[in-house]
């Protein structure tokens, strides 16, 4: 079960997208991107919340030597910008498009407040969603950090089979349905395209995993 679409079985686009609200639903429109549109960039006004109705979003920022660092690569229900909720008054990071047909749900700062002011029960879901977010970022941060690129693959696939697979708590192979590339893992865990080929064929060879286009399997080696 993917954790973000459905966080705590609360289908978040359901749940916070204003075009569901009577009070909002008139003046509320969607915003629509192609591949490599900017959503945002660093140091833009941050003022909404995003939240994907369908496409793919990569959020990122550049480093001092103008290198290219992605945090996330998003999908369909997912959110981002989250950061205004919590008083932020310029973006610190960039949101691109990755799909010719992103479609974005947009909540203004204000209106995400006034929801959660109204609702308790709302508003604490949404803290505890964004806490959610920001560990698992730090998790990322770390393995960047601290871990060799092998072991930041391994890892990182026991992280897809949490927000994507099934059978990952059970014995038996665990299958994992995702919509990344190879290029956007290989951005995710900072390390090239050929070298996540090199990496996912030796894991393949080894009998660890199989993998196609959409699907990995991580054979179940202790039976």
């Amino acid at each position: 079960m993917k954790s973000f679409w459905f966080f705590e079985d609360v289908n978040l686009f359901k749940l916070l997208c204003p075009h569901k609200f009577k009070a909002y639903k008139q003046a509320h429109t969607f915003d629509h991107y192609r591949k490599e549109d900017y959503i945002y960039f660093e140091n833009d006004s941050s003022n909404k919340i995003y939240l994907i109705e369908k496409g793919k979003v990569k959020i990122g920022y550049y480093s001092e030597e103008g290198d290219e660092v992605v945090k996330a690569i998003l999908t369909k229900g997912e959110l981002f910008g989250e950061k205004a909720i919590l008083g932020e008054r310029i973006r610190e990071e960039f949101a691109q498009s990755l799909d010719n047909q992103t479609s974005i749900c947009p909540v203004g700062v204000e209106t995400m407040h006034d929801l959660m002011r109204d609702n308790q029960t709302f508003s604490f879901r949404i803290y505890k969603f964004i806490g959610y977010k920001f560990r698992k970022l730090e998790r990322r941060l770390q393995l960047l950090l601290f871990k060799d690129s092998k072991t930041r693959l391994v890892e990182f696939l026991d992280e897809l089979c949490s927000d994507y697979g099934y059978n990952c708590d059970k014995t038996g192979d665990q299958i994992i349905n995702h919509p990344y590339t190879q290029k956007d893992i290989a951005s995710l865990i900072g390390i090239s395209r050929p070298t996540l080929n090199i990496l996912m064929n030796e894991l393949k060879e080894d009998a660890i995993i199989d993998f196609n286009r959409r699907q990995i399997r991580i054979y179940n080696t202790s039976a």
